[in-house]
């Protein structure tokens, strides 16, 4: 945990190994911080109303109102309602990537080969896809739910042909992120190398979740006030729960 976090206001810490994955609930004006761990970190995660599974993080609604595929610090994920799912009101990091979607079994053996479970036990290669279905189960979500993923800690380029390049080495050990959610938001995630990771290892690297709640009304106002789109949104989602 960082010394800039005052360990008494945590709720909850839960370390996901690399490889590994998770869902939960993050109630209303909590804040969730994400922690690369060791460096070169990747977090696949995928947002939905934790009570309307039906709505949904709408990641093209979320780039186009905000004018950028850049995610950072005084950026809201937008749901197709209209409303915040979460938005990002602190970062170390400095740019997440909405760009390269998330590792599938198929990708996994052409890039890494044959990892299984008889050999390798515990250690087997996993895959985002995967990982991520599984959480969903959970929820009595399936794959027509399989929703578009930010990959948290990555950064993705253009140029001007429109060919996407990974910039490796982007995210340090000790680099954090931290989701404020004005609404109950169903987060499921998994801590898989980015489609587009140049390492020819299949070497996930582990990241640390904490919960606490929000200390003041103000932590949201950078985000609120970033994009008049922005301002909206959270009108929104406030007069959802009048």
């Amino acid at each position: 945990m960082n010394n800039d976090t005052n360990t008494s206001s945590i709720l909850f810490e839960e370390l996901v190994p690399g490889g590994g994955h998770t869902s939960f609930i993050l109630k209303k004006d909590q804040v969730l911080r994400m922690t690369d761990v060791e460096g070169h970190a990747n977090v696949s995660l995928m947002m939905l109303n934790a009570h309307q599974h039906s709505e949904r993080l709408n990641l093209p609604d979320t780039l186009k109102a905000q004018h950028t595929a850049k995610l950072t610090k005084g950026h809201c994920f937008y749901s197709d309602m209209g409303r915040v799912l979460a938005a990002i009101t602190e970062d170390t990091c400095g740019w997440h990537d909405s760009l390269g979607g998330v590792l599938n079994a198929q990708e996994v053996l052409a890039k890494y080969g044959v990892g299984r479970y008889q050999e390798l036990r515990n250690n087997f290669y996993r895959n985002g896809t995967d990982n991520l279905l599984v959480e969903m189960g959970k929820w009595n979500l399936d794959l027509q739910d399989l929703l578009m993923v930010v990959n948290f800690f990555s950064k993705v380029t253009v140029d001007d042909e429109g060919s996407l390049f990974f910039e490796p080495n982007h995210s340090c050990a000790g680099d954090y992120v931290e989701l404020y959610t004005p609404m109950d938001t169903l987060v499921i995630l998994t801590a898989i190398q980015h489609p587009l990771d140049p390492n020819p290892e299949y070497h996930p690297r582990p990241v640390q979740l904490s919960w606490r709640n929000a200390e003041s009304e103000s932590i949201s106002e950078v985000c609120r006030q970033s994009r008049p789109e922005n301002g909206r949104a959270f009108h929104n989602t406030e007069r959802f729960y009048l």
